[in-house]
């Protein structure tokens, strides 16, 4: 069942926790125009789960095919290891030699992580936990990347990653942030802005407007904030931004009602890489800003979800379709007038 929270901080944020400045998307796409992997992801008119949600239109920016390695996630780290390359200069393909990238992921952000480094003569460790399956250990293992499990849940694996870059003198590229570590988490969320910039182009022909709801599921919380900030920036406050999470795991919306980054506790999700029970620090006061609402959806929802969007030909996971999921459970003010834009993130675990 659905369970909501309006944001009260909505338009200025937490006093303490402010977001950072100097995000630039279009640094973002001119230094991917350079990678011959690069290519804009399809957005997608989805008539038929538009009428089984209820509402007028639904359009769906489907990253399951994005730099071919699966997920939005492709834009992330793999970036934030590109700038450094570029900074270094010289053969781009040896910039980074000697250098050792090492992370903690639930799969999609760790193939980031793996492309980046291989492209640029760097070697990649990813941490995973037993709960990541199978099947990203040996895509990570195809990427040319070290694959180490540690522990029971994504929390559990970053800390072996932590340890591991202490222990080594090797460069910790995380997805999130904490106090003392932001520069890298910073990077990684200016490169989802990328497909912030192409919805835009795409929808801007387009006879109904800008959508009137904007979902998007969310673990530590980077996609969410990235897209939030700059769809923000191009279309102002018309669309209602709404954050998406497992309700096992529901690290954002209690951060935003205590008004400070919390740990949360819960079960292991089948929203395994939105499985994260503390939010990023940068993440959480992009959103404090810029979302008008934060919403979990439990177990079932989801795997309703990922089977609808199987059935309109779009196979993904629950993840992926966590944000189509909670259009379809019901959100309280998305009525049979609204156009929704969803985000697909990422295609099936075994790709």
């Amino acid at each position: 069942m659905i369970t909501s929270l309006a944001n009260r901080d909505r338009g200025k944020g937490l006093p303490d926790l402010q977001p950072m400045p100097g995000a630039d998307a279009k640094a973002v796409a001119a230094l991917l125009a350079q990678c011959p992997a690069h290519a804009q992801t399809p957005l997608r008119d989805c008539p038929e789960l538009a009428a089984g949600a209820g509402v007028a239109r639904l359009s769906i920016k489907d990253e399951r095919g994005r730099m071919g390695l699966g997920s939005f996630k492709a834009l992330g780290a793999a970036y934030a290891i590109a700038r450094e390359a570029a900074a270094v200069g010289g053969d781009l393909r040896q910039a980074l030699k000697g250098r050792t990238y090492v992370t903690a992921s639930a799969g999609n952000h760790g193939m980031s992580v793996a492309a980046g480094a291989r492209i640029f003569g760097a070697a990649a460790v990813v941490y995973l936990s037993h709960a990541v399956p199978e099947g990203f250990a040996r895509r990570l293992e195809a990427k040319g990347a070290q694959v180490v499990r540690a522990g029971a849940d994504y929390e559990a694996s970053m800390r072996g990653a932590l340890a591991a870059a202490e222990a080594n003198g090797w460069t910790l590229l995380s997805d999130s942030s904490w106090p003392g570590y932001v520069e890298l988490p910073f990077r990684v969320m200016e490169g989802y802005r990328q497909m912030a910039t192409e919805i835009v182009a795409q929808m801007k022909d387009d006879a109904h407007g800008v959508p009137s709801h904007v979902l998007l599921q969310a673990g530590v919380g980077g996609l969410a904030a990235a897209l939030a900030a700059e769809l923000r920036l191009c279309w102002g406050d018309a669309p209602q931004m709404i954050v998406v999470e497992p309700e096992v795991a529901p690290a954002l919306i209690e951060s935003i009602r205590a008004g400070q980054v919390v740990d949360t506790q819960g079960p292991d999700s089948a929203m395994g890489r939105l499985d994260c029970k503390t939010p990023s620090m940068l993440a959480l006061a992009d959103l404090a800003r810029d979302a008008d609402l934060f919403v979990t959806i439990s177990e079932t929802e989801a795997m309703a979800g990922a089977a609808a969007v199987a059935d309109a030909g779009l196979t993904s996971t629950p993840s992926g379709a966590a944000g189509v999921a909670a259009l379809l459970a019901g959100i309280e003010g998305i009525g049979p007038q609204a156009h929704v834009l969803c985000i697909l993130s990422e295609g099936p675990e075994d790709a």
